[in-house]
């Protein structure tokens, strides 16, 4: 069973979903989140004590309390999106990278565009941290909760204080 629970944060209404406690999915507002998980079980919407934890320790990063999370993560997708998406939890907190550096570091230089799909698929932003990812002229490019978002998240952990 697929649980997920509603909370309502700085950056808007935030749903966190868990599978067999691992964190599956995280949703922003405008989000549409598929009504079934990988066995085909609906979502119910249940705050368990791994999507606490997890909306504790956001709760934190959000106030410029915590730098790194430790909750269990279990995001789906293609073993590349899975290697991309653990070379954006290598970026340190505070620091950009840009899609064509993303993909230098998972070992394909070249492979920028498949890079930003995968950034853009990924199911578990702020965690997975794909706000990090820049153009690499400097500009912001899309986010899932939106530029305004990812500004904002990127400029906390600038040291410009919480949201």
């Amino acid at each position: 069973m697929k649980n997920i629970f509603y909370y309502d944060t700085v950056i808007g209404c935030i749903g966190i979903a868990e599978e067999d406690n691992y964190i599956t999915n995280v949703v922003f507002e405008n989000d549409v989140l598929p009504v079934k998980s990988k066995e085909n079980h609906e979502l119910v919407v249940h705050e368990t004590q791994v999507i606490r934890e997890a909306a504790q320790q956001l709760d934190e990063y959000l106030k410029g309390e915590r730098q790194l999370f430790s909750i269990p993560l279990a995001p789906e997708g293609t073993p590349f999106m899975k290697e991309v998406w653990n070379g954006l939890c290598r970026i340190p907190y505070g620091e950009s990278r840009s899609y064509k550096e993303i993909a230098g570091t998972v070992g394909n230089p070249k492979a920028y565009r498949a890079v930003g799909l995968a950034n853009n698929r990924n199911p578990i932003p702020v965690f997975i941290p794909c706000h990090r990812v820049i153009g690499s002229n400097g500009k912001l490019t899309g986010y899932r909760g939106g530029l305004e978002v990812k500004q904002k998240l990127l400029e906390l952990e600038k040291g410009n204080g919480n949201i």
